[in-house]
């Protein structure tokens, strides 16, 4: 069995699909492996540390591919690329399904079996492969370490001989994973911390980590999470009401960090222009949706923007902003995803089963996943 790990080659991304640790690791499970020259000098990791491993390093794409029965990337091979792998290839990596189509077709074409990590179910046996939530975890984190650098302000409170200094308000929007993490690194630094999410069951985690829970609740909010995990997108009627809420709690914060996000559709409008107006002068939001569409306004993917006196940064890839550790993380959740595939010194991947199942994207030339057929009229 070869596999082969290639650099990523999209902008802002410093991650690597695999590190000197996991190559040991995919070595033992029968694996020759092949990294691609230079795939890992962005997360600091050379291509000697491979080598030392017991790793081969490719000259190239091309090298690093021949002959490869499993590929691992971050983001996945370009579709120009994808004929450069041998038919029937396990690729396992990020895909961004719902947006390239294009993409998918080449890998079909190509004969590929394309792996989407992000599809991977949120069950109990799955969570060692999680990659969104290994990669949020770290976005939360980096996104309030965002916030204070912008901040011109110090977070906790100081009581000097000069006087007294009045801890910063940092409100999270969204207590996800990411809006976990970032209120308790909010916390930890000493802010004043609040935090707001359509589903009633966020509350407990919220307070758990010192913030207080801000929320409409009503009937709709006890049927606002699927069956994954994930947040549902609300009515406009309820929209409005956690709109009013959030304007009047937005305009006594410091800091603001947004992180609400719908699979497959673009991030939900959470601050608008007026409310950005409501702000306190010097006041920051960070929003981790930006690549989704923002759920921001006035945020630009890439860049800190100034409007009304708000600092408004919408960074992109945030978890690449930290590539070691997220990389490390990554790496790690697709040699538990890659595990169980090989039996014998030998991949026997069991397409009866739930994760494969919901993660195969393409398989025999065909896109084969459910979730990216058409659906009937009035479905979504």
């Amino acid at each position: 069995m070869k596999l082969a790990v290639i650099r990523e080659r999209r902008d802002a991304e410093k991650r690597v699909a695999a590190t000197p640790e996991t190559v040991k690791k995919l070595i033992a499970l029968g694996f020759t492996v092949s990294v691609e020259k230079e795939a890992g000098d962005a997360a600091s990791m050379p291509d000697s540390l491979y080598a030392d491993a017991g790793a081969t390093i490719g000259k190239d794409l091309k090298a690093a591919l021949k002959d490869a029965d499993v590929i691992f990337s971050v983001q996945g091979l370009e579709g120009a690329d994808a004929k450069l792998a041998k038919k029937g290839a396990a690729q396992l990596s990020v895909l961004n399904p719902f947006t390239e189509g294009e993409r998918l077709q080449a890998y079909a074409d190509a004969g590929l079996m394309a792996f989407a990590m992000e599809f991977v179910p949120r069950i109990t046996r799955a969570q060692s492969m999680d990659v969104l939530s290994s990669q949020s975890n770290l976005a939360g984190y980096k996104a309030v370490l965002d916030a204070t650098a912008e901040y011109g302000r110090a977070l906790p409170m100081m009581m000097t001989a000069a006087g007294t200094i009045a801890p910063a308000r940092v409100m999270v929007m969204g207590a996800g994973v990411a809006g976990l993490q970032a209120i308790a690194t909010a916390k930890r630094l000493g802010a004043i911390v609040s935090a707001t999410d359509v589903r009633a069951a966020a509350k407990e985690q919220v307070e758990s980590l010192g913030g207080k829970f801000v929320m409409v609740e009503d009937e709709e909010t006890a049927a606002a999470e699927t069956s994954g995990g994930y947040a549902k997108e609300m009515s406009d009627e309820y929209k409005a009401k956690q709109a009013a809420l959030i304007a009047e709690t937005l305009a006594k914060q410091d800091i603001a960090i947004t992180t609400a996000l719908i699979p497959g559709r673009p991030a939900p409008k959470l601050i608008t222009e007026d409310m950005i107006k409501s702000m306190k002068p010097g006041s920051v939001i960070v929003d981790l949706a930006v690549e989704a569409g923002g759920n921001c306004a006035l945020s630009e993917p890439g860049k800190v923007v100034e409007a009304h006196g708000v600092k408004i940064v919408g960074h992109k890839n945030v978890p690449s902003r930290l590539a070691a550790d997220s990389s490390a993380l990554f790496a790690r959740n697709l040699v538990h995803f890659i595990t169980p595939m090989v039996k014998e010194g030998a991949l026997a991947f069991d397409f009866e089963d739930q994760i494969i199942q919901e993660s195969l994207i393409t398989k025999d030339g065909a896109i084969v996943n459910e979730r990216l057929k058409p659906q009937p009229a009035g479905e979504k």
